[in-house]
């Protein structure tokens, strides 16, 4: 006696080349998904490389630089004595040609005068510093408060060589006006008044005459050639 086992309507279906009930023909397989290119994020990625690069390279050459130089805390008047407490070490990139004075020459600073004036959290270089004191020996400093139109607007500083001339002294239209010899050694703005107070060390002998000028409001400062 025989058996006869069914065969599978789906195995029938194979052997007879049919299709696959499962949608899928025998022996294929599916290709893996493409990537897609985005030249835009490569580009970006690039440039974001460089630009760390070049970051990192200033950054190193701006230690590679730095030295410990002196500033000051608060502003310091030409003539003013430098003390310890005025002075302030800072770790910075700095032009050799500034001749900012080095941190460890503090003690050669201390207790001399301020050859200009300093603002406040400026570098101290070379040139601001000096022995001689102001005023000077035979000198005095008197200060001149003048309206805008008695002075050149934005151009008197410390430094300047100057002259204040008494516009009414002479007694007469045609009489040449008195003046006097002088050197800016600072300038400041008269909250009360809003006059530019102008400190101009003159010799003793003239302090009067311009202490008389500026007290009558007849002073005017004329700068005169720095060369």
């Amino acid at each position: 006696m025989t058996t006869t086992t069914p065969v599978p309507e789906n195995t029938r279906a194979r052997s007879q080349g049919g299709a696959d009930p499962s949608g899928v023909a025998a022996g294929q397989i599916a290709p893996p998904p493409k990537m897609r290119r985005r030249p835009a994020l490569i580009a970006l990625s690039v440039v974001l490389v460089c630009v760390g690069a070049l970051v990192s390279a200033f950054a190193f050459q701006s230690m590679s630089n730095s030295q410990e130089v002196l500033t000051v805390r608060e502003t310091i008047h030409r003539g003013q004595v430098i003390d310890a407490d005025d002075l302030v070490v800072v770790r910075i990139g700095t032009d050799p040609a500034l001749q900012a004075v080095p941190a460890s020459s503090a003690e050669a600073v201390v207790g001399r005068y301020a050859a200009l004036d300093i603002v406040a959290g400026g570098v101290v270089t070379a040139e601001q510093v000096t022995d001689a004191a102001v005023p000077s020996e035979g000198n005095s400093v008197v200060g001149v408060s003048v309206t805008a139109a008695m002075l050149p607007a934005g151009q008197v500083r410390s430094g300047d060589d100057v002259r204040i001339v008494s516009t009414t002294a002479g007694g007469g239209d045609a009489a040449e006006p008195e003046t006097v010899e002088g050197v800016v050694v600072g300038v400041t703005t008269d909250t009360v008044t809003g006059n530019t107070l102008v400190n101009v060390q003159v010799s003793a002998s003239d302090a009067p005459q311009v202490a008389s000028a500026s007290a009558e409001g007849s002073a005017a400062i004329v700068v005169d050639s720095q060369e």
